[in-house]
């Protein structure tokens, strides 16, 4: 038996407009650049892959499945400015062939720093999804597939999922398949499901590169080597950025049409199912434990968390951010929570990464700045802004000692 997992992370930020150091306003975000932005990739990507994954699932009569996370942040956005694109999810849903996976509400790093803030926005996604989608998420999947076994024990003691997943990192599995199904260490119940990072980058990344010695890639070819995991495996785990449909890999490329006949030649072979997440944590039991003491990620070749925090800039304005917590949350001012809990995007802090070796383009994607030390110092002014603020309202908050 080869299940073939479809998950898709949907994610759009809250990008910062340019923000001196001498503004004393508080309209941090860029309206303008975010919708434009929003509206071109509703435009090529979320209508017609949606469409596209209705008509299959119609199609193959419920045989063909498939999972989405979608950040808060994005719904927020699409019920404001894209309201077609959220009801063509909310149909998708209705089919009873596609899950809703948990995260964290901002898409934060919020699971590195606070665990109090980790839980309330998960929470937070959690009850998002009920309302917006009829369904209570069983599977968990930490922002940008962030994962060590610290999360893994976390989201255990929750008590509302079945299961997590995590990149299939080659020096976490060593002489293991991503193929098959795991617990993490220190669980007893969570199962742990590994993303097939070669078959999954082979249609995210590699699919229109024409110097790959498989383009271009067919739905035949690609199903031949799902074939090829039975026997081998439970279960293949293709984890991508939704975006990949029409965005990342242009519609010229033949994408759509690689996705219209992927289901028909994987159907084919007679041991060949698609499942959700939590169809295969059912499904299968884990052959054994995987130990992951240190932070990985599914971000660029080194597959950690460097992408975010690799740099002083990025550790210095993280370090920032999280400081404020407890003073932010005890001014009891709703806006000024909401734009410290904007801030965590993680995105934020991708944008200031100086890594430009092979992933350097990857970084500059939809980057609404120039350089990572132009976003340091904007999201700093930011900062600055924001700590003012709890200063008003520290001020203003009664002495008690005087009573």
């Amino acid at each position: 038996m080869a299940s073939v997992c479809f998950y898709f992370q949907v994610h759009q930020p809250y990008r910062l407009r340019p923000f001196t150091i001498f503004e004393t306003g508080n309209d941090y975000f860029d309206d303008f650049k975010n919708n434009e932005i929003l509206r071109k990739v509703a435009g090529k990507c979320y209508l017609p892959a949606n469409a596209l994954m209705l008509d299959l699932i119609e199609r193959y009569a419920g045989q063909f499945k498939i999972a989405y996370s979608i950040t808060g942040v994005l719904l927020e956005q699409l019920r404001q400015a894209a309201p077609e694109v959220l009801l063509s999810f909310q149909w998708l849903a209705e089919t009873g062939c596609v899950e809703f996976l948990a995260e964290t509400y901002y898409h934060s790093l919020s699971s590195l720093f606070s665990p109090d803030e980790f839980a309330h926005q998960v929470q937070m996604h959690v009850e998002t999804i009920e309302q917006l989608f009829g369904q209570t998420p069983r599977v968990f999947r930490n922002t940008e597939l962030i994962y060590n076994d610290v999360l893994a024990e976390r989201i255990e003691q929750m008590g509302s999922f079945d299961a997590i997943l995590a990149e299939g990192v080659d020096t976490v599995l060593g002489y293991r398949s991503c193929n098959y199904i795991y617990r993490p260490n220190g669980c007893r119940r969570l199962k742990l499901l590994l993303k097939n990072y070669r078959l999954s980058d082979d249609i995210a990344f590699r699919f229109s590169n024409r110097r790959w010695n498989q383009w271009p890639l067919c739905a035949e070819t690609f199903a031949r080597w799902i074939n090829a995991v039975n026997g081998n495996g439970f279960a293949v785990n293709l984890f991508m950025d939704y975006e990949t449909f029409g965005e990342h890999q242009w519609e010229d490329t033949g994408i759509f049409e690689f996705l219209r006949k992927l289901p028909e030649e994987i159907l084919r072979h007679p041991d060949n199912d698609f499942k959700t997440p939590s169809q295969v944590a059912s499904a299968y039991e884990a052959v054994g434990t995987i130990d992951v003491p240190h932070p990985i990620s599914w971000a660029d070749t080194e597959r950690d968390i460097s992408a975010w925090l690799g740099n002083a800039l990025q550790q210095n304005a993280i370090a920032e951010l999280y400081q404020l917590e407890q003073r932010v949350k005890q001014t009891g001012d709703a806006a000024l929570l909401s734009d410290w809990r904007k801030l965590q995007i993680s995105d934020h802090f991708y944008y200031m990464c100086t890594k430009y070796f092979a992933d350097g383009d990857v970084h500059k994607y939809f980057n609404p700045f120039n350089s990572p030390y132009d976003s340091y110092i904007n999201f700093m002014n930011v900062m600055d802004n924001l700590k003012t603020r709890c200063l008003m309202h520290e001020k203003l908050k009664p002495d008690l000692t005087m009573v």
